[in-house]
């Protein structure tokens, strides 16, 4: 794996992500060596702000793991790309091929830096306030890369590398943990760390908004808990969450996802985004667009929503139409009204959550002039405050409680009426409804439920409920609970770090 074994140098320094804070006019002169860095608080700034410009890579959270949570029933793939094909068909030959290759690197990159933020905090000479500021920063930002590998290639058999931040990084390889539930473990002990010296969302200027907070720590050790299977803790961050994080459900499912809610009472954690100037953000938006859309703008046309999907949806359910655009369906897109119609998608279906920017005109800012960086003025959610409430809903099922006045919550602002007796049926049905085509990751969570070999099993199908668009795969919970450590890991560590059994 590769680690940061020095820091940045002048050009990686100063370039760095600029949605995130009005702080970056810092320009050191020379070739910084980590002794001669950290010394002051524009050191502290600037080198925390490089934890965040990786994060705007397309490969990142634009689409990168979503190539993994495209293997759900939720979606297919829609253009034809082999690498991605033979992950949704869980096929071995999407090792060592294309972008998923990169996943491991780029968040064990962003955890080099942090490592470094936690290694020299003590240096600095600032205010005990700013150096928990970014401390607390630092280690979320280390939990959230260590959790998103540790769940995409961890489990019983082994975990992923843990590296000693204590010291500057070893060249050596160095082996993966004996289990996932290590890494699990560690997450918690740094979340729990970064809570405590996180301010509350409230406390951050404006130009700090995208930042970790004390809630989302919170929420992320909710869901670590959840991931554990460690129901009472689930519980308890989840409803930390909801008692002290001054977070509510916005009235409407539909505005959750327009640029001017991207910091509302239901944001937990999200990308920061800034089209107009410098294309910084997600490009899930551009990517879930039709392809080239209509001649208007180089939509990519991935990830199209199934009839089986559709069909999860209860006649009533507000969610579905903000959620999924229909063959037939009158929708603005460039300023005008028109009619949805595609040669692109397989299922006759688009994601319609993220296309909000696309409905003003497309020169006005809203949307990236770069078609081949096709962001938006929205701040794509990472995580979400519905989520931590269906989080503390399952932890409390899990434990013989009852989950009505959750799962009510998250029903009610849908449109549809209360249930009593609630079970985990109820849960799943709500989890994927709530969070269909986002980062919450429906494919994950059929893998932890022990539902996805029967899922996987059924053919997907286009509206017309006739024609399959995927056929019926081999999920073996044995060997694909987790994906492939890329090869190029496996190479670099000369054998050191092994692949999973059975990839």
């Amino acid at each position: 794996m590769k680690i940061f074994n020095k820091i940045f140098l002048v050009s990686g320094i100063s370039v760095m992500l600029l949605s995130c804070t009005g702080e970056l006019d810092v320009q050191p002169e020379g070739t910084p060596t980590e002794a001669s860095f950290w010394k002051t608080e524009n050191d502290l700034i600037t080198g925390a702000n490089a934890m965040y410009k990786p994060l705007s890579d397309s490969e990142f959270y634009g689409r990168g793991f979503f190539w993994f949570i495209n293997a759900s029933d939720d979606m297919v793939t829609g253009r034809g790309k082999s690498e991605a094909d033979n992950v949704k068909n869980f096929s071995s030959n999407y090792i060592a091929a294309g972008d998923l290759e990169t996943q491991w690197n780029k968040r064990y990159n962003v955890i080099g830096v942090a490592n470094r933020v936690i290694r020299n905090i003590d240096n600095i000479q600032t205010s005990t306030t700013i150096k928990n500021k970014y401390l607390g920063e630092a280690l979320f930002m280390s939990s959230r890369m260590y959790f998103e590998l540790a769940y995409n290639y961890g489990n019983e058999k082994a975990g992923i590398p843990i590296i000693d931040r204590s010291k500057e990084p070893d060249p050596n390889p160095i082996p993966r943990a004996a289990n996932v539930m290590e890494n699990y473990n560690y997450i918690v002990n740094d979340l729990k760390r970064a809570a405590e010296l996180l301010p509350s969302q409230a406390e951050l200027p404006a130009k700090d908004y995208g930042r970790p907070h004390k809630a989302a720590a919170w929420a992320l050790l909710a869901k670590v808990y959840l991931f554990m299977k460690d129901w009472k803790n689930a519980e308890f961050w989840a409803n930390e969450v909801m008692t002290k994080g001054n977070r509510n459900l916005l009235s409407n499912y539909a505005d959750v996802f327009k640029a001017e809610n991207n910091y509302s009472t239901e944001y937990i954690w999200s990308i920061p985004s800034t089209p107009k100037f410098n294309s910084i953000g997600s490009i899930l938006p551009g990517v879930m667009l039709e392809n080239k859309g209509w001649g208007e703008y180089n939509g990519w046309g991935y990830f199209q929503p199934t009839k089986e999907l559709y069909d999860e949806y209860e006649a009533g359910d507000l969610r579905r139409s903000a959620t999924i655009l229909k063959l037939g369906d009158q929708f603005t897109f460039n300023g005008t009204q028109r009619t949805y119609t595609s040669i692109n998608s397989q299922t006759g279906y688009q994601f319609n959550k993220y296309m909000d920017a696309f409905k003003y005109p497309l020169k006005s800012g809203h949307v990236s002039g770069n078609g081949d960086y096709p962001c938006t003025d929205l701040a794509v959610p990472i995580m979400r405050y519905a989520e931590v409430i269906l989080i503390k809903a399952e932890a409390m099922l899990m434990q013989g409680k009852p989950a009505d006045q959750e799962i009510n919550m998250i029903r009610t602002r849908a449109g549809l009426a209360p249930k009593t007796g609630c079970t985990m049926v109820d849960l799943k049905h709500e989890r994927r409804c709530e969070l269909a085509g986002e980062w919450a990751d429906r494919h994950r969570d059929l893998v932890r439920w022990g539902d996805a070999q029967a899922a996987y099993a059924k053919p997907l199908h286009h509206m017309d409920g006739q024609t399959v668009v995927w056929a019926a795969r081999n999920f073996n919970p044995a060997i694909h609970n987790v994906w492939a450590v890329p090869q190029a890991e496996i190479v670099n560590s000369h054998g050191i770090i092994k692949q999973n059994e059975g990839w």
